[in-house]
């Protein structure tokens, strides 16, 4: 459904920041994502299973032909202009290195572009790991594509954003976040193999369940450097499994029984927790594929609630702030699964909640969180949504410019 109280403010704002016609204006959305089940497997190159999410990012477009480039955000209180005969990464411009890249990356791989007013209006949460980033980034790329008449497919597309991101604002991400926001469909979760990036859109067939997600709204300090250790970690694991199995690319395309047949090898105690996180997650995603499919919704909850135990236990990324919420969440009113979900170290939870228990599953969370932990978190109520698309006539159906 479309957030008209953000839509009515972002067409004041970009009518006093690109004034003009609105004949010649296009509006494009990108969602936000969340992963189900299947953390810190998109760089052990396994399966992982997000979803879009209803919330997202707005992008109003006025083409220009001076080849100048201007971005205005709800969220920000200044505009950024360059020129795309000289885009850079300045660290003041914040979010908008994030399109700045997406252009960047576009020219270099020889796409003519011209100029454009843009105007970023969203309902995300920043810092939360709901992927703000790659919606902004995703967004953009669909919109030069339509804007330019590229006619790119959107699997190209998103992994043009992925090249933005490592390459241009130069954070080494996966392509997880970018194939979910593209490729997300409504009513289904998104099952990526991120080695091959192959993917099957797998229904989920219950209209009575809502995606709630809390924020512990602790500040994310340690996520960076601990994402950065466990993928050395699980690196290490790799090349010790290669020598038992030389044909091994990945720690995921380790199965369960040839982990059971390795791990003794293992002496660092460490290692063996990250490594057994790793091949029974990716073993838990397959199952929990397969429980959607054959509408197991109880089955597919316990999957989420054992990632977390997993998370906890043998990976370590959770912490107290996390741990409050999901446990707080199994015990609570409608909930049939929950999980820390992201980089871990604050950010959110994700639990699938009966829709007529929204309310109560909500207080109780609070109630515990704030006695336990000291501080409010957030919660954000959402449906499994559609992927990137444009939105120009439905917008000028409710606003008749």
């Amino acid at each position: 459904m479309m957030n008209t109280e953000l839509f009515s403010r972002a067409v004041q704002v970009f009518q006093n920041y690109s004034p003009g016609s609105f004949v010649d204006v296009r509006v494009f959305f990108a969602p936000g994502r969340v992963n189900m089940i299947g953390e810190h497997l998109d760089y052990n190159g396994g399966f992982v299973f997000p979803a879009a999410l209803t919330q997202g990012i707005f992008l109003f477009v006025r083409p220009r032909q001076d080849r100048i480039v201007r971005f205005c955000s709800l969220n920000f209180d200044h505009v950024v202009e360059a020129s795309l005969d000289h885009l850079l990464y300045v660290r003041e411009d914040d979010y908008a290195n994030y399109p700045k890249g997406v252009l960047w990356v576009f020219q270099e791989q020889g796409f003519s572009l011209t100029g454009a007013d843009f105007l970023f209006a969203g309902d995300l949460p920043s810092q939360a790991g709901l992927s703000s980033s790659a919606a902004i980034e995703v967004v953009m790329a669909y919109a030069l594509n339509a804007l330019h008449g590229h006619a790119l497919p959107l699997e190209r597309l998103v992994l043009l954003a992925e090249r933005a991101e490592n390459l241009f604002v130069g954070v080494n991400c996966g392509v997880m976040d970018q194939f979910a926001v593209g490729l997300g469909k409504a009513h289904h979760a998104l099952l990526l193999h991120t080695s091959t990036l192959s993917f099957e859109q797998v229904p989920f067939l219950f209209d009575h369940v809502r995606i709630v997600i809390a924020n512990t709204n602790k500040r994310r300090e340690l996520a960076d450097s601990k994402y950065n250790e466990r993928r050395e970690q699980c690196g290490k694991v790799l090349v010790a499994a290669q020598q038992m199995y030389p044909t091994l690319r990945f720690l995921t395309d380790m199965t369960e029984e040839m982990w059971t047949e390795f791990c003794p090898r293992i002496e660092d105690p460490i290692l063996v927790k990250r490594g057994r996180h790793v091949i029974h997650e990716h073993a838990r995603v397959v199952t929990a594929a397969k429980a959607l499919r054959q509408q197991e919704l109880a089955r597919f909850g316990e999957l989420m609630n054992d990632s977390h135990r997993s998370l906890r236990d043998d990976y370590e990324v959770t912490g107290k702030e996390l741990d409050a919420l999901a446990m707080s969440a199994w015990r609570a009113t409608g909930c049939i699964g929950s999980r820390m979900t992201g980089a871990g170290f604050g950010g959110c939870t994700v639990s699938l909640v009966k829709a007529a228990a929204v309310t109560s599953f909500e207080a109780e969370v609070r109630d515990t969180y704030v006695r336990e932990i000291g501080i409010e978190p957030s919660f954000y109520v959402s449906d499994f949504g559609d992927g990137v698309h444009e939105m120009t006539e439905e917008v000028r159906e409710l606003w008749p410019f």
